[in-house]
């Protein structure tokens, strides 16, 4: 195995790639090896690809598995500390490598698409106690991964929004106006695309909570569920098939994306005069 020392500036991609290598040097399809390690093949291409970590229980299965003298145990650990809460940690570093995020929002503005000031109010929420340096370091976090978005093209964002994350009013009016002249903006400057599912449409394929679905050039899609305080990342191919069917009928079911832009304007609308009242 090739003890060549991992790039710092993306050793999880390295890692991955080295994984390939020693696996196809066994000759074994990503199937075979994940029946080895008790992952599914898709597992096994998502941490080729870089748009999953590999652990180190993992990696000390693949040295056995492989026979790779310790590489990946040594090294797994170079990957660096998640900024991330630990159930999301996986999610927030494919999310970073999807060519497409498909999102549903059923409670609140996504991450990506929060402002500084509506991302402290929901953390403030979550951990009413925690120190402002805490509160502090999350919103910095979500900020910066919020430059996801910088890029004029890639990913490609598309987002859902249920009603009642648009008119649940976190911290205040002029916050709430602020975060719907934020989407506003991104919608108009064709960055994004959004609808909102009005509460006319009744019950709908999702009612039960939030999802996103993630995309890749060169890896399998994935879906992930999130609850409280808890995320699971999903990569086999039947139940991702299953969450991107429901994504679709989301769509079908929202208002259209001209019609979603006018609520969110009229919403801002709304929000501001409230706040001057």
């Amino acid at each position: 195995m090739p003890g060549k020392p991992l790039d710092p500036s993306s050793p999880r991609a390295l890692l991955g790639a080295e994984l390939r290598v020693a696996r196809e040097r066994a000759s074994l399809s990503q199937a075979a090896l994940g029946e080895k390690l008790f992952v599914s093949g898709s597992y096994v291409g998502q941490m080729e690809a870089g748009t999953r970590r590999i652990t180190l229980e993992l990696a000390t299965a693949i040295d056995q598995v492989l026979g790779t003298d310790g590489f990946f145990t040594r090294n797994c650990g170079k990957q660096g500390k998640s900024k991330y809460p630990e159930h999301f940690v996986e999610a927030a570093e494919a999310e970073a490598e999807a060519r497409a995020i498909r999102e549903y929002a059923p409670l609140v503005v996504p991450g990506l698409l929060q402002t500084e000031a509506y991302a402290r109010e929901i953390f403030h929420a979550y951990q009413p106690t925690a120190p402002q340096a805490v509160i502090d370091q999350l919103t910095e976090a979500r900020l910066d991964r919020a430059k996801l978005l910088s890029d004029p093209t890639t990913p490609l964002f598309w987002c859902v929004f249920d009603e009642a994350a648009l008119r649940r009013v976190v911290g205040s009016p002029a916050v709430m106006a602020e975060a719907m002249r934020h989407i506003a903006d991104f919608i108009r400057a064709r960055r994004i695309i959004v609808q909102a599912l009005p509460f006319s449409a009744g019950a709908h394929a999702s009612v039960s909570g939030s999802l996103k679905l993630m995309d890749f050039e060169d890896a399998p899609p994935l879906a992930y569920i999130e609850g409280n305080g808890t995320g699971m990342l999903l990569d086999d191919p039947s139940q991702v098939a299953h969450h991107s069917l429901t994504y679709d009928l989301l769509t079908a079911s929202a208002l259209s994306p001209r019609e979603s832009l006018a609520l969110i304007e009229s919403m801002a609308e709304d929000y501001a005069h409230d706040q001057h009242a």
